[in-house]
């Protein structure tokens, strides 16, 4: 999934990598691109995660993860990152949700389960501020629900705000006029993949099996 949506990020983009596997997106970016990462807790031009042992524990991204600085990489306050958040400044925020609907709403800090932990962090921020987003998570819960609905039923993120999101089973795109499919995994069909997510799919245009 990682791999995927850094085709889809274009050269001289801004872009947040949200905690989870967001994050895994750094290491799939072409190096021959111009490609501009910024973490949340006050870092633009954040690099690839380190190799094993070459972790510099005070370089790290707001998952808590530690990462690399690429030449001409800065650093500043977090009052000045969320200002870059809110302010309209980022291209792309790649996030992960737990329910996505095909107008785009987003559900990703909440479940509403009693004893459950919020932890909505700056997902508010990015996923309206942030000129795209996009959402990469399983099609599937382990319950074997699908996430991406017809309507949210977890407290919301935001409203209309995510335009792809990507999957193990598909990438699809959302707005106003509903869900469409774009890529499916090999030997998977579209009518096997509306029976899984359970919500009407269309084919976009140009889509790719």
């Amino acid at each position: 999934m990682a791999a995927r949506v850094a085709k889809d990020i274009p050269e001289g983009a801004y872009v947040n990598l949200g905690i989870g596997l967001p994050t895994m997106v750094a290491n799939y970016l072409p190096t021959d691109k111009d490609i501009f990462l910024q973490s949340e807790n006050g870092l633009l031009g954040m690099g690839p995660a380190p190799a094993k042992g070459e972790e510099d524990w005070e370089l790290i991204n707001a998952g808590k993860q530690a990462v690399t600085l690429l030449t001409g990489g800065c650093f500043f306050h977090h009052a000045d990152s969320f200002a870059m958040m809110r302010g309209g400044h980022l291209d792309i925020c790649v996030l992960g949700a737990f329910q996505v609907s095909v107008n785009g709403d987003l559900a990703n800090w909440h479940t509403g389960e009693p004893g459950a932990i919020p932890a909505v962090g700056g997902a508010m921020d990015l996923a309206i501020g942030a000129k795209q987003t996009f959402v990469m998570m399983e099609l599937l819960t382990k319950q074997g629900q699908s996430k991406l609905v017809e309507s949210c039923t977890y407290p919301l993120t935001g409203l209309a705000c995510v335009s792809r999101v990507y999957t193990d089973l598909a990438v699809f795109e959302v707005g106003a006029a509903g869900a469409s499919v774009v890529e499916m995994v090999d030997g998977l069909s579209l009518d096997e993949l509306q029976g899984l997510a359970g919500v009407p799919l269309r084919a976009a245009e140009g889509a790719r099996n």
